[in-house]
Order: structure tokens, then sequence, then C-alpha cells
């Protein structure tokens, strides 16, 4: 994975392989949960909690789809096409397995409800294979010993994992996130700014994510379950590195902006409080927007409107390289995210 050198160059190699990817992904993930999301019903079932925000029993699993349109078209795409080098062949399937780890582990935990400790050692175990897969001369931030830029990069990574987990707590939310984030990583790869394989993996997601949408459209007939958020938390840091790495590190950090954001103030202000961190809440800004009085709609139109000022302003700081550029880049998105999330504790005018 050549990081800056001869990313243009390989871009044109593609093809007309992006819209292929991007639909075959589509295609397998919509055509594997209609097949099976009336089995889920029979097993796979999220019963309503103090804490949920459905009323009704909701079968899950769909990450079952979503990962078969994301692994199937990736494969078909770098193993197929005689386009990848074979060590770019092994670093894909690296990350895919570390996904799969994850997929497996979401699809025990819906069933069985594993423990924190047992759960937390085998996303560890699966960001560290992801890791592994990032090729040595791959830098981040080169300002410091690499095996310190990879142990931050292990913790970021794992809590990015948990991050999209979190936030998989309404309708939509995930859809209104992922959707665009892998959009903004597709954008960057097409203008030749990162290696090709990120570019193959985000048009995959993004297209699964598509297939998946119309089942949990508010109100859901399907979940996608720690079996889709989990691995899909993986595959997206690995995506945002690689962003990261091309030399578009404000792009990495504005495109999972509110996510971030979101998750970073809420886990300071339970902290503050004194409350136990690993224990399940419902006081993300989103689910204190439907407290006060938004509906899901609502907040996923607004999250999925963010999001994309987000991709603009993360476009403009690939195209526009000056420090300053990136500067208000940066500053335009705080204050976007920032308006959001305002608004989302203030009460509804009945």
């Amino acid at each position: 994975m050549a990081v800056a050198a001869g990313v243009a160059a390989s871009w044109p190699d593609i093809g007309a392989l992006p819209p292929i990817i991007w639909l075959g992904a589509f295609a397998v993930s919509l055509l594997v949960l209609r097949s099976l999301s009336p089995v889920f019903g029979n097993f796979a079932v999220a019963v309503p909690t103090q804490r949920s925000s459905h009323t009704a029993p909701t079968p899950q699993w769909g990450g079952l789809g979503i990962c078969a349109g994301m692994f199937a078209s990736t494969v078909i795409a770098v193993f197929a096409s005689g386009i990848f080098a074979p060590e770019v062949q092994s670093q894909v399937m690296t990350v895919l397995i570390a996904a799969l780890m994850l997929m497996a582990l979401g699809a025990v935990d819906d069933l069985r409800h594993l423990g924190a400790a047992s759960k937390l050692g085998v996303q560890a175990l699966a960001v560290a294979l992801m890791l592994s897969a990032l090729p040595h001369e791959l830098r981040v931030l080169p300002i410091g010993p690499l095996w310190l830029e990879r142990a931050l990069l292990f913790f970021g990574a794992l809590w990015f994992v948990n991050l999209v987990n979190f936030m998989d707590g309404i309708d939509w939310m995930l859809v209104a996130e992922v959707v665009p984030v892998t959009a903004g990583v597709a954008i960057i790869g097409i203008l030749g700014a990162m290696p090709p394989e990120a570019l193959v993996v985000a048009l995959a997601l993004n297209g699964a994510m598509l297939g998946f949408a119309p089942f949990n459209r508010p109100v859901a007939r399907l979940f996608m379950g720690d079996t889709g958020s989990l691995p899909i938390g993986l595959v997206l840091a690995w995506l945002l590195i690689v962003v990261a790495a091309s030399g578009h590190f404000v792009a990495a950090l504005l495109l999972p902006l509110y996510f971030i954001a979101d998750t970073g103030v809420t886990l300071l202000r339970r902290a503050r409080t004194g409350e136990r961190l690993w224990v399940a809440h419902r006081t993300h800004f989103y689910q204190r927007a439907r407290d006060n009085g938004f509906t899901t709609m609502g907040i996923v139109a607004r999250v999925f409107a963010v999001n994309v000022g987000l991709i603009f302003l993360a476009g403009l700081s690939v195209i526009a390289t000056s420090a300053v550029s990136h500067g208000l880049a940066l500053l335009g998105g705080v204050c976007l995210v920032g308006w959001m999330m305002v608004d989302f504790v203030r009460p509804r005018k009945q």
C-alpha cells in the first residue's frame, strides 16, 4: 500500500470496476437479507428493554447481509480482477478476516449476551490483526517512533469499533453515518488521493449498507445487531487510517466527526458524574433528542445532512493543501456538528 507516490497513477487501472463493486455489494446484501430476514425472527430477536428505542421485538442479524455483500464484492474485485498485487491482496484479506472475527463475535453476543471482558478481548485481537495488515512504511503522524504510533492506532481503533456499536441505537442511524462516510472515502479515492484497494472496500461497504437500508427504515423490520456494527466499525477504522496515512488527516477526522463528538462528549460527561462507563445507557445526544421530542426520521435526517456537509469539508481539505484551509475546514466541521448536538438537547416545542 504505497501511500503517496504512485496512488494517482494506479487509479486509471481500475477502469469500470467501481460501479460493478457497488452494484454487486448492494445486490448481494439485498438478496441475502430478503432470503434470511424471515428466518432471523425465529431466534435472533432484539427484545425491548428500558434502554431500547424500539417498542416491539425485532429480528436482528441484518449485519450478515451487510458483511456478505461487502465481503463478496471486495474479494471478487481484489482477487479476480487481476489488478492488485499479491501483497495488497494479503493486506485486504487480513482486514476481512479481522472483520469476520467481529461478525462472529457479534452473532454470538446477539444470542447469548457475552461479558464485557470476553468481548473486549476478541475485539482487541481483531484490531491487532487489522493493524498487522498495515505496511511498515505507512505512517499517520510520522513525528515519533513507529511503535508509539501503532499503539495509539490500536487504542483508537478499539475505541472506534465500540463507538460505532454504541451509536447503533435507533433505526437508520448507522445508515445515515456509514453511507456518507464511505461515500466521502470513495470520493477521495476517485480523486486518486489514496490507495485503490481502500476505494474498493469503501464502495463495497457503501453498497452493502444501502442494500440493508430498506429493512431498517423507520419503523425497522430488521436490525443489524452487533453482527453488523462491530465489523463495520473495524472496516471504517481501517479506511480512515488509510485516508489519514495518505496525507489527509483532517479529512479522516472530519468524516466521522459527529460520531466521535457525540461519543466523546457523552463519555466525558458520564465520567464526570461517576457513572460506570461500561454499563449500557441511553444518554447519547441522538438518544436525548428522542426524549426531547425529535422523531427518529428527524434525527437521522439531521445526521445525514450534517454528514453531507462534512463530506464537502473533507473534500476541500484534500484539494486545498494549505494549513489555513485545513484549519478552516476543521473549524467548519466542529461548528456544524456542535450546532446539531446543541439542537438535539433542546426540548421541542409542543
